[in-house]
């Protein structure tokens, strides 16, 4: 009964995104006026459905109730209660049903407490929104019902893809889902300013809060899921320009530049149609995401659907979400005034050169991305990687983060490069003082070298728009955006320091031998195996000292799963302050030799570090903005009822 519930309740949530964007769109064209009343309960009432069908999905998944095949096939009955749990997204079809219901809870949230902006703004980007709907709603219960049901049951469960059954993949998609929809509430803004052609502040500050959480999630989900790649792969890198990285990364691009735009056009009255069509932009590169992941063009542990019926429906949502959404703009383009004119030299200046840059790398990367998928599609094989990527991403990331030293230093308006040089005057030293120090090193490559420099000059000027402040009344958003812009350059300095110092190391050794890679002495002790709750590991036993110090004991494992059978690599890691000893074991060789690959990665975890920084600016950022509306009503209301008693 749990199935028939949950896919009852997804039938219904279907139907009021029906509802509610035909209510809404008579409510705007003026023929069913009485019909506005009912929208924003319907948009709750759809949310609270939602949840209820992927409630239900959750429930068969932990107990385990074969007789739903999505179950049977991505869970067992021997499976740690975690990963019963994650396998209700980790999958296709529960991945999808997890964005409806995110969606759907957004579209609620919105339409329960969202006040400032006009109520036919508000019709339209309702309205919008249960039209994006609408789409995945009909390819779940058209192409991926995720409650179809198996006769006679299963005897046993597949089991969840062994690489996923990890306590990072277990909370990664989701985090990135919060991203990706949240953008739809975005998208759903931007098209209801259009409609009404109300493109204002009031419109900027009602979407600014989302694009921030936005942009907070996919922030986080990034950094959790590069990490998930660099200890459970066992390939030593923590980016490698995947398609289905690039995925992740795209809209976290776009949706960087329409965090700063929106804040312009919301104090400034500025950069309006930029505002607009990055709100169209930013989720029209989690739709591309989308298609890349679930439509089975790709082959990876992320990308579940191999059905060529599934890829078509995304496909089609897809050109008809984007291609609604760009027609739109281009006919409403025309409307949307220009704003406050600002000089070059100015914040507004420095903002708009960086979003150029940051929509360049997004046009190199969606490039990369998919030029490959074309290319095989017409015969050909094309490999597209770090040697495309890295140096045509930093021919735009250089000026860009030049740029995003001085852009905080500088006034509204109009400013002068002369006013702010002096305060630049101390970043620059310290930029000149690291390129003297890597100077004398001898083979690292130009862009490590590049982004060290970059890194040091940029630590010292992020902090810079604290200088003669009082820090107890410098607003929250200045310190995010102080947290924020610090956490770009420690992540810089973590991944170019990672680069250009990096020790890899392969070896074959016996119980008792020792190696050395970097300032590290690595002894096998003995290897010996191990049992979990669905696998069994040949588990390397190791003996650790850096730079002759006192030895630390690291396990490294070669696991064996039985549900589904598949062999995996746990890396051991050891961490210090300056960097990490990365250690996989390999297989034995016929003369009683183990393989080991060793790496000493300097400063590499300052790249997660600066990730959990920059995510941290956002959520100071938006804390300080919602405290601020929140004064804000109150302030208004105290008004109207003081004008109200005085009225009496």
């Amino acid at each position: 009964m749990i199935a028939e519930f949950g896919l009852a309740a997804l039938w219904l949530a279907a139907a009021l995104a029906a509802l509610q964007l035909l209510a809404g769109v008579l409510a705007l064209t003026g023929r069913g006026e009485a019909l506005a009343g009912i929208v924003r309960p319907v948009a709750v009432m759809q949310g609270l459905l939602a949840l209820a069908a992927f409630f239900a999905l959750i429930l068969l998944f932990i107990g385990t109730d074969l007789s739903v095949k999505l179950v049977a096939m991505n869970s067992h009955s021997a499976k740690p209660f975690i990963y019963k749990l994650a396998g209700s997204w980790g999958n296709h079809e529960g991945s999808m049903l997890l964005w409806v219901t995110v969606m759907g809870l957004a579209g609620a949230f919105v339409a329960f407490v969202e006040r400032r902006l006009p109520e036919p703004t508000m019709l339209a980007t309702l309205a919008g929104q249960a039209f994006v709907s609408i789409g995945f709603y009909a390819f779940l219960l058209m192409s991926s019902n995720p409650f179809e049901r198996l006769d006679p049951a299963a005897p046993e469960g597949n089991g969840l893809n062994p690489l996923l059954q990890d306590i990072g993949l277990a909370f990664h998609p989701p985090t990135l889902y919060l991203g990706y929809v949240g953008l739809s509430v975005a998208f759903s803004f931007a098209i209801g300013a259009l409609i009404t052609r109300q493109v204002g502040p009031a419109f900027a500050k009602a979407m600014r809060p989302w694009v921030l959480g936005a942009w907070i999630f996919l922030t986080l989900g990034i950094a959790a899921g590069s990490y998930w790649a660099y200890y459970e792969l066992g390939w030593g890198g923590w980016w490698f320009w995947d398609p289905v990285e690039n995925a992740s990364l795209m809209p976290w691009l776009a949706a960087t530049a329409l965090l700063h735009s929106c804040g312009v056009l919301a104090a400034r009255n500025a950069l309006r149609a930029w505002t607009v069509m990055l709100g169209v932009v930013a989720f029209s590169m989690s739709m591309v995401g989308t298609f890349l992941v679930r439509s089975g063009i790709l082959t990876s542990v992320h990308a579940f659907a191999v059905d060529p019926e599934r890829g078509s429906f995304i496909l089609a949502l897809l050109a008809i979400n984007i291609g609604g959404a760009l027609t739109l703009f281009a006919l409403r383009a025309g409307t949307v005034t220009e704003g406050k004119r600002f000089a070059v030299v100015s914040r507004e200046g420095a903002l708009v050169v960086n979003n150029v840059m940051l929509s360049a790398i997004l046009g190199i990367v969606l490039f990369g991305t998919l030029y490959p998928l074309v290319a095989e599609a017409m015969g050909a094989k094309v490999s597209v990687g770090p040697p495309y990527f890295n140096p045509m991403g930093a021919i735009f990331l250089v000026p860009m983060l030049l740029v995003l030293m001085v852009g905080p230093l500088l006034r509204w308006r109009r400013d002068s490069f002369s006013r702010v040089g002096k305060r630049l005057i101390l970043p620059a030293v310290l930029a000149v003082l690291a390129a003297g120090v890597l100077a004398g090193w001898s083979g690292i490559g130009v862009l490590p070298f590049i982004g060290i420099v970059l890194a040091a000059g940029l630590a010292i000027a992020s902090l810079l728009p604290l200088r003669e402040r009082n820090f107890r009344r410098t607003p929250l958003s200045v310190w995010g955006m102080v947290a924020a812009h610090f956490g770009v350059a420690v992540a810089l300095f973590g991944m170019a320091s990672e680069s250009a110092f990096s020790v890899e190391k392969l070896v074959a050794v016996r119980a008792g031998e020792a190696t050395e890679v970097g300032p590290w002495q690595v002894k096998l002790v003995n290897v010996e195996p191990v049992a979990g709750p669905n696998w069994t590991a040949l588990e390397g036993v190791l003996s650790a000292s850096y730079q002759g110090g006192d030895e630390t004991r690291i396990r490294p494992q070669a696991r064996s799963f039985w549900t589904p059978p598949q062999q995996t690599t746990e890396s051991a890691l050891l961490t210090r302050w300056n960097g990490q000893l990365y250690v996989v074991l390999g297989g034995e060789a016929d003369d009683g030799r183990w393989q080991l690959r060793l790496w000493w990665k300097p400063f590499v975890t300052l790249i997660w570090y600066g990730g959990i920084l920059i995510a941290l600016g956002g959520l100071l950022a938006l804390i300080g903005r919602v405290a601020s509306d929140v004064r804000r009503i109150v302030a208004r209301e105290k008004i109207a009822d003081r004008r109200e008693s005085q009225g009496r």
